[in-house]
């Protein structure tokens, strides 16, 4: 998939052609954010697995897989950032590990929010059978299940990239920055990168849509708590708007291609810039901020780590009582 590691490199791409400040301010600029949602992500896990009902309830447990994942691919995408802005050039086996781990990580976001939409539809539709359905033991197969399926798919990549002549090559040093569209080195693997990435992204919408319908029809039964009915489907929303964002981390690069073509090299970089840090940051902290202020059971909690454990007045008493002495 075509996603921050190409985006990076194509803004650091047009720093070289700026001063020593342009290449720090730019860079602040991006590190500065990355740094506070990486703060907020990893205080994020830690809060998921600081108490036991986090632990041992599936929702969250998907909850901290997502997470997880993207904040991998956030730190790692700032490494290649970091790497690209000091115009450093890695060897090929390196670069592709980075973006092999990057493939992994960005691929997991999309299919656990199929996992999570799937949750949220049993928990309204079927209330019943939700305990014997939605379990930590099936919760646990399943995230397996995403992570073994990615896993393949990251072979068949490497499959594909061991078919190009690298003995051909006078070294395996590279020519250009580390990022995934250096890493196309054979057709094959521009083919099946755009083929998976339409299969993904079309059967997940798909999933979402059809948990998001599913959950305003059960909406309309009169046996249907109205009040989880209507949480379930702003959750389900919102897990269509993140994957409408992964989608569009995907699709914005031919767009700044385009756009390439008709502005300055400058005014390209500062387009990228915005891009990189509203498209490919903000996404990746997305899921702490919905889940963060949205559940009344994470709330007091996170905003208690947030805060260095610090007691605020905006936690209720019960709540902050419950912070200290579980």
């Amino acid at each position: 998939m075509s996603f921050a590691n190409q985006s990076q490199t194509n803004i650091t791409a047009g720093l070289q052609y700026q001063g020593l400040l342009g290449i720090v301010m730019f860079s602040i600029l991006t590190s500065v954010p990355c740094c506070v949602f990486l703060f907020i992500n990893v205080t994020m896990l830690f809060t998921l697995r600081s108490k036991l009902v986090f632990r041992e309830t599936s929702r969250y447990i998907l909850l901290y897989n997502l997470l997880f994942a993207d904040t991998v691919l956030l730190a790692q995408s700032q490494l290649l950032y970091i790497i690209a802005a000091c115009r450093i050039i890695l060897t090929y086996p390196v670069c592709g590990f980075l973006i092999t781990l990057a493939y992994l990580t960005n691929e997991i976001s999309p299919l656990t929010l199929v996992l999570m939409s799937l949750e949220r539809y049993v928990a309204v539709c079927y209330p019943l059978r939700h305990a014997t359905i939605i379990t930590t033991r099936n919760t646990g197969v399943a995230i397996t299940v995403v992570w073994a399926f990615c896993s393949v798919n990251v072979f068949i990549r490497v499959v594909l990239l061991l078919d190009f002549p690298f003995e051909d090559l006078d070294s395996l040093q590279m020519k250009d920055f580390c990022s995934d569209i250096a890493m196309f080195v054979g057709v094959l693997s521009d083919h099946y990168d755009k083929a998976y990435t339409c299969f993904v992204f079309i059967s997940a919408g798909v999933a979402v849509i059809s948990s998001y319908i599913g959950v305003i029809v059960a909406a309309r039964s009169a046996s249907t708590d109205k009040a989880s009915a209507r949480k379930a489907r702003n959750t389900l929303l919102l897990h269509l708007v993140q994957l409408g964002l992964s989608l569009l981390a995907t699709m914005h690069n031919p767009l700044l291609l385009a756009i390439s073509e008709i502005g300055s090299r400058i005014v390209i970089v500062r387009i990228r810039m915005v891009v990189y840090v509203c498209i490919i940051l903000f996404p990746r902290c997305l899921s702490s901020l919905i889940y963060g202020l949205r559940d009344q059971t994470i709330r007091p909690i996170l905003m208690y780590h947030l805060c260095c454990r610090v007691k605020l007045s905006v936690i209720p008493a019960k709540a902050e009582v419950s912070v200290l002495y579980q």
